[in-house]
């Protein structure tokens, strides 16, 4: 469970970003407007980044606020699942980034793959839909959902991406070192219940 203090910076973002959008009364705004400086310090003087680059990422957004989605896709080949290794951290995830505007789920899925590792694949199934927060992620500023799709393999060879230095497939009980941001051991671990199992069932939250 993520820290309480990001709790409450999260939820004070999201309640002054949700009265800025919908107040008309100028003393409103001006305390939802303090609302939203608090849940800025908050974070600063438990990150040590600063309040001007913290304003910018975390408190920059108009209109209700609600989760960003994070979409990963699962490919297996030979009993293995497919990895990239990201160059931000230098560990591995599966290919995936945030949802895009205009592309459905499966779309992102397969754009994704295609970027990071260089295979052409078509979606399957959902197989998970993740509450970060529910999970053992590091903290984040944003509240965000992350949707799991099986995909399939149907063409492409092994390429690195503009984000990825390295792709590789790999065993159950031979994980590499886990971009946990990203990905969990324990969310890997459901992805290969799906391969043993195709009629898991969806897992949520």
């Amino acid at each position: 469970m993520e820290p309480k203090w990001l709790e409450w910076a999260k939820q004070l973002q999201s309640i002054a970003q949700a009265g800025l959008t919908y107040s008309k009364d100028i003393y409103d705004l001006e305390r939802f407007e303090m609302i939203r400086d608090i849940s800025v310090e908050m974070l600063s003087l438990h990150t040590d980044v600063s309040k001007t680059v913290i304003k910018d990422l975390f408190a920059n957004e108009t209109g209700y606020a609600t989760p960003k989605v994070d979409i990963r896709a699962v490919v297996f080949k030979d009993n293995k699942i497919l990895m990239v290794r990201e160059n931000t951290d230098g560990d591995w995830a599966l290919p995936g980034g945030w949802g895009d505007v205009g592309l459905s789920p499966s779309e992102v899925a397969v754009k994704e793959v295609k970027e990071e590792s260089g295979f052409d694949v078509k979606a399957k199934k959902l197989i998970a839909v993740f509450d970060k927060k529910c999970h053992p992620h590091p903290p984040s500023p944003y509240h965000v959902y992350k949707m799991f799709i099986q995909c399939e393999v149907i063409g492409g060879k092994p390429q690195e991406g503009i984000e990825t230095n390295a792709v590789e497939f790999f065993a159950e009980n031979e994980l590499p070192s886990l971009s946990i941001a990203r990905n969990t051991e324990s969310q890997i671990q459901l992805a290969f219940k799906h391969m043993h199992n195709p009629q898991e069932p969806v897992y949520f939250d």
